[in-house]
């Protein structure tokens, strides 16, 4: 982990050339397997003038944030050739902090997907069971860290897509308050729910990395202000914020049939029951059913609506391979029909019907309107408590046969929950904390929006209690 590889590189037992040649090694010797890059850096470059804990550290970042002079493809047919001006903010303070990159890591085809499976250079195994899918988008970014490759890894969360990989790949992944990191450079998906953060091995290391990358940006007019705290040494004070709650609706094992989720829920149990002997005050909150019904739905309408227009410039004409044709339109219908994959051409026509003018009012602003009301809800809760604890997820990662299996209505609502956190913009964090038939299974904790720092420490606690920290795929439950 990075605090590890800080102490070795200081009392010089490595070097920082001799990590990065290590990450190289190993992303290329499991790359056919895990699909987990689409670029592998084969130089060594770190800013020598650097001054900060990440110096000389490898990590890996997603392939639709902007690398100057690196491809960026967003793993997309459409932007296969693509090799940015450029830099994003996030990539710029990583690389003026002295980190090192070692690839760009392979995603759902434009960062829409959750299942890893849509990139276009092929699907992305799980480390921990090749035969299972990691989930995403972020899914090359997730294996990586759970492979040992890299320490860390910069994703993107739109509905879930740091956090639930991060559930099946048994590592950490944390989303923090809708601008505490810049997305100048991230490719758009859905701009009023996109949001940058990263995985890790450790709660402590996302809090190392937090700290490097958030802060204000002139070129990104939501980015907030730096909150001037350092989240690592937050982790170290006292945690007075010890009051949580679970929503009864989702975490009642009766409602459920599948065997894994009614397993995965009585340790969710058990966990609140350790909170609660460690001093957390954990209570069961009730929201209207409809609402959480209403989670999926919504995220797709918003996001589809927004994609379709944050996507527009993918023409073949100012990006990406000319496709054929006597005039604007055919070249424009034959760079789309080819260059995007099918899931990636439903989203759009899908996106397009509810911004017609006819549509815009009953679906579109229909959904903003739920969406409201659903952060309304939780802003209520947050009230009276400091953070919402769920399962991330309802059992571990589902082999790629079974992934396209209907779920109950139950279980949907179970396995979206988290795009509530994308909703209100509120600092969201998964760990692990259980294992289902021999697969990682996290739990999430969702916070006040600006309490990055509070989510973080709780993480901590929490991470504290179930002793899954630092680990690797491969680790075994004990």
């Amino acid at each position: 982990m990075i605090t590890e590889l800080r102490k070795e590189l200081d009392e010089a037992k490595v070097s920082s050339e001799e990590l990065f040649e290590e990450a190289v090694k190993k992303a290329k010797q499991e790359q056919d397997k895990y699909n987990s890059f689409v670029t592998i850096i084969d130089k060594y470059k770190i800013k020598r003038r650097a001054d900060s804990i990440l110096k000389g550290i490898p990590y890996a970042l997603k392939d639709n944030i902007s690398t100057s002079n690196i491809l960026t493809t967003a793993s997309s047919n459409i932007l296969k050739d693509y090799v940015p001006v450029y830099d994003a903010t996030v990539y710029r303070k990583l690389k003026n902090a002295g980190a090192v990159l070692v690839g760009k890591t392979t995603l759902d085809e434009l960062a829409m997907g959750g299942t890893g499976t849509t990139a276009a250079t092929g699907v992305v195994r799980n480390p921990w069971d090749s035969n299972r899918l990691i989930g995403g988008s972020s899914a090359g970014s997730a294996a990586a860290v759970a492979l040992g490759i890299v320490p860390f890894a910069i994703g993107s969360d739109t509905g879930d897509s740091i956090r639930k990989p991060a559930s099946f790949g048994g590592v950490v992944g944390f989303k923090p308050t809708y601008g505490r990191i810049s997305r100048y450079g991230l490719f758009a998906f859905a701009s009023s729910l996109d949001h940058v953060g990263v995985f890790t091995r450790s709660v402590e290391d996302a809090a190392i990395v937090t700290d490097v990358i958030k802060g204000p940006d002139g070129y990104d007019m939501t980015a907030l202000k730096d909150d001037g705290k350092s989240y690592k040494n937050e982790l170290n004070k006292p945690l007075t914020h010890k009051k949580l709650c679970y929503i009864k609706e989702i975490c009642d094992v009766n409602e459920y049939k599948d065997s894994e989720v009614i397993k995965t829920l009585t340790e969710f149990h058990k966990l609140i029951d350790e909170c609660k002997s460690k001093g957390f005050e954990v209570d069961g909150v009730s929201i209207d059913k409809k609402l959480l019904e209403a989670i999926y739905p919504t995220y797709m309408i918003i996001s589809c609506a927004e994609a379709t227009s944050n996507n527009a410039n993918l023409t073949g004409i100012q990006f990406g391979p000319r496709g054929e044709g006597n005039s604007i339109d055919e070249i424009m219908f034959s760079a789309r029909t080819k260059g995007f994959s099918e899931l990636i051409k439903r989203r759009f026509v899908l996106g397009s019907y509810i911004l017609q003018k006819e549509n815009q009012e009953k679906l579109f602003l229909n959904a903003c309107r739920v969406r409201r009301l659903i952060v309304d809800r939780v802003n209520e809760i947050f009230k009276d408590y400091d953070g919402i604890i769920l399962p991330a997820s309802g059992k571990g990662a589902p082999s790629f046969d079974k992934s396209s299996e209907q779920v109950s209505d139950q279980q949907v609502i179970l396995e979206n929950h988290m795009a509530i956190g994308n909703f209100g913009g509120f600092p969201s964090i998964t760990i692990p904390f259980t294992f289902v038939n021999e697969m990682p299974v996290g739990v999430n904790i969702t916070g006040r929006v600006m309490e990055d720092d509070i989510v973080l420490h709780i993480a901590k606690e929490i991470e504290d209690i179930t002793g899954l920290k630092g680990m690797k795929a491969g680790d075994r439950h004990v």
